[in-house]
């Protein structure tokens, strides 16, 4: 009987938070070359380093302050600073979006395979998490997610490029998905938008219901100081400041992404060693009979088939880590991989050719075979 008792007085969460998905990154052994993260495979600019070096020990005892950084960064994208909060990378800024407008018994919708944090802070707030499956071409399926928008739908998130699939989705079918849903937020995750170009960006003063993601972990290099935007409407972003704390950033962080912003001749430099070392891995992965999908991001998603865990395996045993991306919707055997500066594209290179010699790899074993 006391067994009983004792049990009824544990504490429980809320129930969605026994119901949500967890989301568990490869986080250990990871003591090689990381082509498996979609990180800056390099660094970040020198004139980070510098002002790293810079800091000082009173400057670690005091709160950050978010605003005056806030407004540097507004200028840099030429918008006001009222249309920007600055975030704990894009995880955050997820987050937030979905705290601030999501109710339960309110539909989200996104397209899947995509970010998996997509499905945990929305599944944090309500149960009606509704997702659009891509076909085998990984193309963002725009008729059929336009059909999918209800008037229930309250939050709408779409990767540009995608997150593992490397996909893009035109700014004309982004802006008509946002048409589309006015009682929606229409959230455009532009992680990875310095290795493609296109934005809507320029858009958040005209589109009421449009926000954009922008992420400083990837060209920018900080991925270690978790730093993120969310520009949009400033009513909108209003709300979303409502909701964050006020030291949500570190002083760290905030201390350098001024001179991270600033300095255009660095990131220029890195994604134009991105952009050519996206075009080798392809000629490469070609040549072997690998089949892949286009890719505007800093990875390549390749179709290896029932052999994958074997290629990460052998990968990671010649120091080269990769992703296995097989247990996202439409992506068994699917494995991807981080394009980085020229040295690092040719490690990788070398590392999947000896690897899928050395599992005896062969073309028919891809093209979507379990």
């Amino acid at each position: 009987m006391s067994a009983v008792v004792e049990q009824t007085k544990t504490v429980q969460p809320r129930k969605a938070v026994l119901a949500m998905p967890e989301y568990h990154p490869p986080l250990a052994g990871r003591d090689a070359l990381r082509l498996d993260f979609n990180e800056n495979t390099f660094s970040p600019s020198p004139s980070v380093l510098r002002k790293l070096q810079q800091l000082t020990s009173e400057g670690m005892t005091i709160y950050p302050e978010r605003e005056p950084v806030e407004r540097i960064v507004a200028q840099h994208f030429g918008l006001q600073r009222d249309q920007i909060i600055l975030t704990n990378g894009v995880d955050e800024a997820i987050h937030l979006v979905s705290c601030t407008f999501l109710d339960e018994g309110d539909e989200a919708l996104i397209c899947t395979p995509t970010f998996f944090m997509y499905d945990v802070s929305i599944s944090l707030m309500t149960s009606g998490l509704r997702r659009v499956q891509s076909d085998d071409s990984l193309t963002f399926p725009f008729e059929r997610f336009l059909a999918a928008i209800t008037p229930r739908t309250r939050l709408i998130i779409v990767a540009s490029p995608n997150n593992p699939t490397g996909a893009t989705v035109s700014r004309e079918h982004l802006l008509a998905i946002a048409a589309a849903a006015p009682q929606a937020v229409l959230m455009v995750d532009e992680a990875y938008f310095h290795f493609h170009g296109d934005t809507t960006i320029g858009d958040v003063g005209s589109i009421p219901n449009l926000i954009v993601a922008r992420t400083f972990s990837k060209a920018y290099g900080l991925a270690n100081l978790r730093i993120g935007m969310l520009a949009g409407d400033a009513r909108l972003i209003s709300y979303i400041r409502k909701v964050s704390s006020p030291y949500n950033v570190n002083g760290v962080a905030l201390a350098v992404l001024p001179d991270a912003v600033a300095d255009d001749a660095y990131i220029a430099w890195y994604v134009e060693q991105v952009r050519k070392g996206r075009e080798r891995i392809f000629a490469a992965l070609r040549e072997l009979g690998v089949r892949t999908w286009p890719s505007a991001a800093n990875f390549v998603l390749m179709d290896i088939g029932r052999r994958h865990k074997e290629l990460c395996a052998a990968m990671h045993k010649r120091g080269v880590l990769v992703r296995d991306r097989s247990a996202d919707p439409g992506c068994d055997g699917y494995v991807r991989i981080t394009v980085g500066i020229e040295d690092h594209v040719t490690r990788g290179i070398a590392a999947l050719c000896e690897s899928l010699a050395e599992i005896g790899w062969t073309p028919a074993e891809g093209r979507g075979q379990a």
